[in-house]
């Protein structure tokens, strides 16, 4: 999952929904969400949210807000690490953010990415690699692919170790696919979107990312598969929904024009920043008050 898509996969998003009226969610009051509890909203209609986090510090902050699933997403790569792709990461750096992670989620279910590399030749790679980071605290892991990876996710299901997929824009998959483009276009797209999804729910999968895919689409494969849809730049027909923590609070300058920026918190910390520099400068912190506190 990017969060460097291009803009052209705008028209992924759908045109504005009237959403049904909230219910209680009985999701919410659980302690710790666990695999049957994803599986348990989805047949009451309720909602599920996910977002990315890859620190604890943020991960506090989001598992407090009541936040379903963390995903701690290769997105680290160009959201954290500087680099342009989620193609450079580590399963060394995906360990560390992991552990961090899980170390200050309390309910969330934490969902770390495989990145690319560590699971491409086979089952037993992935199961490998799937064990570091369960190890360090994940609930579950996340692959991009379909039929092809529906040995993989079986075989790491009878590990014990629980699998989300991912389809339709994989973003390890971007040379192949052309750039960042909307999938499942046309009826042999759609169809082969679904038999991939009948094919990971079949396997073992406890849910499947939908990323940048029409809306009908993504509400044919929610309706098919029995397990939770979580939908990125995928209409709202989806069984819950996943944005990159940083484009919904508003951290960077430009966001994907399917992602709604429910706050600016960039602009913020970057105002405090200035006010701290601003003190420094002309000798108002610290204060006599604040120098002697300790």
């Amino acid at each position: 999952m990017s969060t460097s898509a291009d803009q052209s996969s705008a028209d992924a998003a759908p045109a504005e929904v009237t959403a049904p009226a909230a219910t209680e969610r009985q999701i919410a009051q659980v302690k710790k969400v666990r695999v049957h509890h994803l599986v348990g909203a989805k047949q009451r209609g309720e909602k599920l949210t996910m977002l990315t986090a890859y620190d604890a510090i943020t991960a506090r902050i989001l598992d407090a807000a009541g936040t379903d699933m963390l995903l701690v997403g290769d997105s680290l790569g160009n959201v954290m690490l500087g680099y342009d792709s989620t193609m450079p990461v580590t399963l060394d750096e995906m360990v560390v953010a992991t552990r961090s992670v899980a170390r200050a989620a309390t309910r969330a279910l934490v969902v770390a990415d495989l990145p690319f590399g560590t699971y491409e030749t086979g089952p037993e790679q992935a199961l490998a690699s799937a064990v570091r980071l369960m190890r360090v605290g994940a609930n579950a892991v996340k692959l991009e692919g379909g039929r092809p990876r529906a040995q993989t996710i079986k075989l790491l299901s009878d590990a014990g170790i629980p699998v989300v997929g991912h389809l339709g824009f994989t973003p390890q998959s971007v040379n192949k696919l052309g750039g960042f483009r909307v999938q499942g276009r046309g009826e042999d797209a759609q169809e082969a979107l679904l038999a991939d999804a009948a094919a990971l729910a079949e396997a073992g999968a406890i849910a499947i990312v939908l990323e940048m895919v029409p809306e009908p689409v993504a509400a044919r494969i929610t309706e098919a598969v029995p397990v939770p849809t979580i939908g990125i730049g995928a209409g709202v027909r989806c069984d819950g929904q996943v944005l990159v923590w940083t484009d919904m609070a508003g951290m960077t300058d430009w966001t994907p024009r399917f992602v709604r920026r429910f706050g600016e918190v960039g602009r913020a910390l970057q105002q405090a920043a200035q006010d701290y520099n601003a003190a420094v400068h002309n000798g108002s912190f610290p204060g006599s008050a604040e120098s002697f506190k300790a």
